[in-house]
């Protein structure tokens, strides 16, 4: 009985992954054109590109869809079954998909404090002036 659910729940999933795979294509590209057109209006590059991108895709698959399409190409992380429609739905999608990749760069800037904490400046070295004397060994021979 066991194996036979997860035979059928393989059979499933490797039935569904072209349709997963495409909208996570179709989410894809469209960030990426999204991304690249608000760095070429903003003239800079920062996180508020991916988040103002993500939330004018998370809108534009969701007008064009009655369900929440933000987050298709993540089904079987988010199971969003929001089935409004319109320019409510498209509203949702996109705050959705802002706050997403929001929380997304959000965890891309921690990380990147966090492990570039080893490669900070070091102080430049003292002055001739200020520099103890070394010291002399009482041993002949040593210095």
């Amino acid at each position: 009985m066991q194996g036979e659910r997860f035979v059928g729940a393989i059979s499933s999933i490797k039935a569904r992954a072209p349709v997963t795979g495409g909208n996570f294509g179709v989410w894809g590209g469209m960030f990426s054109t999204f991304d690249c057109a608000v760095k070429g209006w903003r003239q800079k590059e920062d996180a508020w590109n991916a988040i103002i991108s993500g939330f004018m895709t998370g809108g534009c698959l969701a007008a064009r869809s009655k369900y929440w399409s933000c987050l298709g190409a993540f089904v079987s992380l988010f199971r969003c079954f929001i089935c409004a429609g319109g320019p409510k739905s498209a509203l949702g999608s996109a705050i959705a998909c802002g706050i997403l990749l929001g929380v997304f760069e959000g965890v891309g800037v921690l990380l990147s404090r966090v492990f570039s904490e080893g490669q900070r400046p070091q102080l430049a070295p003292l002055p001739q002036a200020m520099t103890p004397p070394t010291p002399t060994s009482s041993i002949p021979g040593l210095q």
